[in-house]
């Protein structure tokens, strides 16, 4: 009943508002008041102001805002959990994904004889070294260099 009679207040002040812009001959600005003004008791005669009230002070409605902010903590947990395991980013993981489709589908020297001798290196080079090696010998450094 207080949200209802407040937002007709605002109604009704901002319409007071756009008829004294009108006056001053802005009647562009004095429609966009107009408008906005309107929203409010617009509002209130479709019930959402009241379903929004209703909703405010529910618990139960807080509640499952609790749920759903648990919901979005847990998520946001493992996606961190998943990146530091050594997954990476999407996309380099569908990058790898497809680059392993590639590399099984055609052996490696089968293109070669095609090719020609001395055109490309005969070797592949060397696949990076995992992440999680390089990670510790980083920290071990560290852990060495401050004397612990």
């Amino acid at each position: 009943m207080i949200a209802e009679t407040v937002c007709s207040a605002v109604s009704a002040a901002g319409l007071g508002i756009a008829i004294v812009t009108a006056y001053r001959k802005r009647y562009l600005a004095a429609v966009r008041i107009a408008a906005y003004s309107l929203v409010p008791i617009g509002l209130v005669m479709t019930g959402v102001v009241e379903w929004l009230a209703d909703t405010a002070f529910s618990p139960t409605a807080w509640a499952g805002f609790g749920v759903l902010g648990l919901a979005w903590v847990l998520f946001m947990t493992t996606r961190a959990v998943e990146r530091r395991r050594g997954g990476g980013t999407r996309k380099e993981r569908r990058a790898a994904a497809r680059e392993a489709g590639r590399s099984d589908a055609v052996a490696p020297a089968a293109a070669a004889p095609s090719l020609g001798q001395g055109t490309r290196p005969a070797t592949r080079p060397a696949p990076p070294a995992s992440r999680g090696d390089d990670d510790f010998s980083d920290i071990e450094a560290i852990l060495k260099k401050h004397g612990i």
